[in-house]
Formats: structure tokens, sequence, C-alpha cells
């Protein structure tokens, strides 16, 4: 994963600030795996490696507190805070939990954003970019190194089919709409039917020898669209 292009974990119990929020961060590149409660957060949290928190206090479950809490007894990862409460008490509070920035509502997601980017940027100054393999069975996605192999032999993606294997394969289990694979992958300019998605994941599982009617990683579900699933989780 380069510099520009890092994992995010956003956590806000209001669905329509945390759709809005999301958004912003994905249009600007980042990946954002975006939950509505304290447990979701630490659950996510465990499966996943973020290099980003967005973290907003008032959280149903488990308080957005104690989520920063129990995430910095094992990890340093730079935590943005959300919060309504204004008094300069509850923002210490928050810097001493172990929160690196905070911003108070309403703000403007342009202002997250811009806050999140530098954060990213002083945090990871000073390191190599990040390389990002992901691996299911026989299929390993090198992202960083933009190959595919198949039980260790590559394999020839055009670019439209690699960006569509690396948007399902990021989030396994993911069901995504036929529109939305349109909007990631070819953009949202594109003017073509959406049905050409399904062209591409035709092409795509002709060369992954992914067998469509017992596929191993791309499926369809029938009148959406489709969803990646790891079948060493099974």
């Amino acid at each position: 994963m380069s510099a520009e292009t890092r994992r995010i974990l956003l956590v806000e119990d209001d669905k329509s600030i945390r759709e809005a929020v999301t958004a912003y961060l994905e249009k600007e590149g980042y990946w954002v795996t975006a939950v509505g409660d304290g447990q979701e957060a630490l659950d996510e949290f465990a499966k996943h490696s973020f290099d980003l928190i967005i973290l907003d206090l008032m959280l149903p479950t488990i308080s957005g507190e104690r989520v920063c809490s129990v995430i910095r007894d094992t990890s340093d990862v730079p935590i943005i805070m959300l919060t309504a409460k204004g008094e300069v008490e509850d923002r210490i509070i928050g810097l001493e939990l172990g929160a690196d920035d905070y911003l108070v509502k309403p703000f403007s997601p342009r202002e997250l954003v811009a806050r999140a980017r530098a954060l990213l940027r002083r945090v990871h100054s000073d390191s190599e970019p990040l390389r990002e393999v992901l691996e299911f069975g026989e299929l390993t996605i090198d992202v960083s190194g933009h190959k595919v192999l198949v039980n260790g032999e590559e394999i020839e993606l055009t670019a439209s089919e690699f960006k569509l294997l690396t948007t399902l394969s990021r989030y396994p289990g993911r069901v995504y709409s036929r529109m939305e694979l349109v909007e990631k992958v070819l953009g949202y300019d594109f003017e073509g039917y959406e049905r050409t998605i399904d062209s591409h994941v035709k092409n795509l599982r002709a060369k992954l020898g992914d067998n469509p009617r017992s596929p191993k990683w791309l499926h369809t579900v029938h009148g959406v669209g489709y969803r990646f699933e790891d079948p060493t989780k099974k």
C-alpha cells in the first residue's frame, strides 16, 4: 500500500456522518472500513491492520474512550477523536487516553480529510512505503507490485481486471452492486452500461481458473452483483 493509499477505520454511530466521511475519504483514495459502535470497532481492529483510526467518543455498546484505551494497550496507530463535547476537559481526556488529534462536531468532512492526511504524512514521513500482499489459498495478489499469482504462476490481467480483483478482495464477504463496481473500477464518468462488469468478471474468472458453477473466489449474488470469498476461512 503506497503512502497515498492507506487503510482507515472510521467509528461513528451517526449513519449520515459515517456515510459522508466515508465518501470524502474514499474520494481521496483511502480504503475505509466504517462501523457504528465500539464493539464492532474492536472486532475490526482485531482482524485487520489499520493506518489510522477516526473514533467518535459517544458510541453504543462500548464508549469511544474505552475503545481508545483498549487499542492503546497494544498499538500506536494514530487516532483522531470526534466528539460533540466542546469542553476543554473532554478534549484533554481524549488526548491523555492516547488520541493524536481531535475534532469537535459539527465539523466539515473536508477538514477531517485534511487532518487525516496531515497526521498520516507526519506518522509515515520517515518510513518506507508498505508492501501490501493479499493471500487467499492458491491466489496471491501483490497489490503494491501489481502482480497476481495462482499456484505460484503469474497471471496477466488488464488494468481494469486487476482493479476489479483488488476492489473485491480487500473486503471478503462484502457484496458490491454492479454500479458500485463501475464507479470504483471504471470511474464515475464511465458511460458504459453497468453490465460491462459482467464481462470483466467472466474474463477474470477464466484467467484465474475460477469455475463460475463452483467458484473459489468470485461469487455472483443474483440480482445484486458480486462478492469475493476467502476459501481458507470456510
